[in-house]
């Protein structure tokens, strides 16, 4: 029997395709102004017998294909469990959202946290601010983990931010120890959640920010301890609804 997960994302849809509980094929693609027309083309001629849908639109996806929906968070603490079975706190940062989830030995969601309302600390923050530095998303982490300082960032808004970013450069300030001031505050912001939840457990880091090595390293700094980050860390709520959709 073959499922397919669904998480349509802010920012992605994530499609992965599971057979006896292994992941056999997944996709990533932007989700553009129209996903649904995107998960029409990027499901073409993939088969599967059962199908489950989680996510920001997922709502809109139960609307067009025939699939139940899961909420986010058990999507990702039946993916997480899967991927890393020790873990216990998963820290996901995604497009328009933060999210900190707690669980039993069982991986039973027993807390969580969610920030949802608010750009800041956020993928789509990060690609502001490296957008006002003139980095391509994908080296933004690189270049702050070649800061010489960690400037205070005083404002997580991300109008306020980006103001302060040009501000900052107007006086002078090298890029690399501004964007490592970024990276700094974001990593406090998501770890006062985390902490909300965290009970000094096995952490892992999924999301599209996982990919940021900034970001990685800063938080491993604030929890003292090796942080997991799958191999594919945006895929996890995806993988997650597919062993659910069987």
């Amino acid at each position: 029997m073959r499922a397919l997960g669904a998480d349509i994302g802010s920012r992605t849809i994530k499609l992965v395709a599971v057979e006896n509980g292994e992941i056999v094929d997944f996709r990533v693609a932007e989700a553009t102004y129209d996903p649904i027309a995107e998960c029409k083309r990027f499901m073409d001629g993939l088969q599967y017998d059962s199908l489950m849908a989680t996510g920001y639109g997922r709502h809109l996806f139960e609307a067009h294909f025939e699939g139940p929906t899961i909420t986010e968070i058990t999507a990702y603490a039946v993916g997480a469990k899967a991927v890393y079975p020790e873990c216990r706190t998963i820290l996901d940062i995604g497009g328009q959202d933060t999210k900190a989830i707690a669980l039993d030995e069982n991986g039973r969601v027993i807390k969580f946290e969610m920030n949802d309302r608010c750009a800041a600390g956020t993928g789509r923050f990060l690609e502001v601010m490296a957008n006002a530095l003139g980095y391509p998303i994908e080296e933004f982490g690189k270049r702050a983990l070649e800061a010489e300082k960690r400037i205070t960032i005083s404002s997580m808004c991300t109008v306020f931010s980006e103001s302060e970013v040009v501000s900052l450069l107007a006086k002078g300030e090298r890029r690399e120890d501004i964007a490592m001031g970024l990276h700094s505050a974001i990593t406090r912001r998501c770890a006062a959640m985390l902490k909300r939840v965290y009970k000094n457990t096995p952490i892992m880091f999924a999301g599209g920010v996982a990919y940021n090595p900034c970001m990685r390293v800063l938080l491993e700094e604030e929890f003292k301890q090796h942080i997991f980050v799958p191999h594919n860390p945006q895929i996890v709520g995806a993988y997650g609804a597919a062993l659910l959709a069987l």
